[in-house]
């Protein structure tokens, strides 16, 4: 049945416990060595989550690396808003062992690179802030995300990204 799945153009691995959103194609998929599969659609990476898997949109991947038959993503949460901006923190990174990987971390790359539109590094105090503009899987346009350095204050990034949002809606004011 999987020769058939594939010729008929489903790379749905047979086992994929995700629930795919309606016309959400599978790009390309890899087994996980603990179980599971690393999942590559339009709209995000599907990794596996306990018994199940969920997706990360591409707009929500800080960081993915590859290494060493080693695939470790570092996901971002969204902690609040900023008028138009949204301000992210970095959870832990996370280890999938990949033994036959084929292109998913190229798939990644490509997908995550072209979801990031501009991007500025400023320093604030001490520390700093990465200022992002990425386009969101299955919406239309960008949106402004800010991600502080641990140890940065927030208040005074968020004051700014608010700023920088509302002068990107309206670039004239």
């Amino acid at each position: 049945m999987t020769w058939l799945r594939r010729l008929l153009g489903d790379r749905t691995p047979e086992d994929f416990s995700g629930a795919l959103a309606p016309g959400e194609d599978v790009v390309d998929s890899a087994p996980v060595e603990e179980g599971g599969h690393l999942v590559v659609t339009p709209l995000g990476l599907w990794i596996p989550d306990g018994a199940g898997a969920r997706r990360v949109g591409w707009h929500l991947v800080g960081k993915a690396t590859w290494a060493d038959g080693v695939f470790t993503l570092t996901e971002s949460s969204e902690t609040g808003t900023a008028g138009a901006a949204v301000v992210l923190a970095d959870l832990p990174p996370v280890r999938f062992r990949l033994p036959a990987p084929g292109k998913v971390p190229h798939h990644v790359r490509l997908r995550v690179d072209g979801s990031v539109r501009s991007r500025h590094r400023q320093e604030i105090g001490s520390g700093g802030a990465w200022f992002v503009q990425r386009k969101v899987p299955g919406r239309d346009g960008s949106v402004l995300q800010v991600r502080p350095d641990p140890g940065t204050d927030v208040t005074l990034v968020a004051a700014i990204a608010e700023q920088v949002a509302a002068k990107l809606v309206n670039p004239a004011e």
